[in-house]
């Protein structure tokens, strides 16, 4: 999501705001999570995660190109943690490994991919994942049956 599209979406969620009212709001949270960032706050949003500063220490570097020693400076980064609530509504999947079976009916080793299984609300979709990384979709539920 971007910046326009989650302004956007305010706007369209709370249609007493016009849209040059939601870009404010947005930009007015963004500027402020960024000036405590600045000044080595922590931010902390229950139910969604923080965000801190890791500290990289100084340390000796290598120029890829002319192999030489360059300094690197010591330096702060901006890191996310996730909180639990939020782990938990990202991983909504369960993994179950499908293997191939021959006309004998004996199972071989090879597995040709795995089935997620993904709920949303009151809806459960069921895809089959190749190796390769394809879905495609097997059946959609309704309700809480099934998963």
């Amino acid at each position: 999501m971007t910046k326009s599209e989650l302004i956007d979406l305010l706007a369209s969620h709370y249609p007493q705001l016009v849209a040059r009212d939601a870009e404010m709001a947005v930009k007015t949270l963004l500027d402020s999570m960024g000036q405590c960032l600045t000044e080595g706050q922590r931010i902390e949003i229950r139910g969604f995660g923080s965000f801190g500063l890791n500290h990289r220490p100084a340390r000796q570097g290598r120029n890829p190109k002319t192999g030489e020693k360059v300094h690197v400076p010591e330096k702060f980064v901006p890191h996310f943690k996730p909180g639990k609530d939020l782990r938990d509504r990202v991983d909504l999947t369960e993994s179950i490994r499908i293997v191939e079976a021959d006309g004998a009916g004996d199972r071989a080793d090879r597995p040709l991919g795995h089935l997620k299984h993904v709920r949303c609300g009151e809806h459960a979709l069921t895809f089959h994942v190749t190796p390769g990384g394809n879905a495609d979709l097997l059946a959609k539920q309704v309700g809480e049956a099934g998963l």
